[in-house]
């Protein structure tokens, strides 16, 4: 399955990544990514240069737990921008586009899940267990 992503959206996710990354706390208190979170963050960026071919459905979920980390991070970047300046100055406006990107890419994510769920259960029958998730492969 392709996940089709521009050029805006990419560059939105590979700035919230490194922000990720790089421990980014917009405001006081915000606490770092957890280790976890890091390391699936980490192996999205390499993913970053063009369209997801997303081949599985534990790929799927995984590609989606990353991309959700950065939108997060996004949303509270966007929001403190927002809070902290005018709704109008141009970071908070900025912030707000780098957000939207990403949370577009999110949701078309989330969309392929359920259709790869959905054959996966027409086809065998049953519910999408770890193991299936795993090794039903879908070509691109």
């Amino acid at each position: 399955m392709i996940v089709h992503c521009n050029f805006e959206e990419l560059t939105a996710l590979k700035a919230g990544a490194h922000q990720v990354l790089e421990g980014y706390a917009p405001e006081h208190g915000v606490i770092a990514a957890p280790p976890e979170e890091r390391e699936q963050v980490v192996a999205l960026l390499p993913r970053l240069g063009g369209d997801f071919s997303v081949t599985t459905v534990a790929e799927q979920r995984s590609l989606l737990h990353a991309v959700t980390i950065v939108v997060e991070m996004l949303r509270v970047e966007m929001e403190t921008m927002v809070a902290t300046n005018h709704p109008a100055h141009e970071v908070a406006v900025a912030a707000y586009f780098d957000f939207a990107h990403a949370f577009s890419v999110q949701t078309r994510l989330y969309e392929v899940g359920f259709e790869m769920e959905a054959l996966v259960e027409l086809v065998t029958g049953g519910p999408v267990t770890d193991e299936i998730a795993r090794d039903f492969v879908f070509p691109d």
